[in-house]
């Protein structure tokens, strides 16, 4: 049997915590951001944690699970 193989864009843009969650950029940071406020670019900063329901299907893509 061969080994699982990683969705290769999704190691990138997650990371898995200690405690079990899943790290993740903010989307909309790229370019464009003179329209954008700055209280909106202020709260996107920083790294979010993924939402509950996402979390299985992002640790199958990991091989994680």
């Amino acid at each position: 049997m061969p080994k699982m193989k990683s969705v290769k864009g999704a190691v990138k843009r997650f990371k898995v915590k200690k405690n079990g969650t899943i790290k993740r950029g903010s989307a909309f940071r790229s370019h464009i951001l003179t329209k954008m406020s700055q209280k909106r670019k202020r709260n996107l900063r920083g790294p979010k944690t993924v939402h509950s329901t996402n979390v299985a299907g992002i640790l199958s893509t990991l091989c994680k699970a």
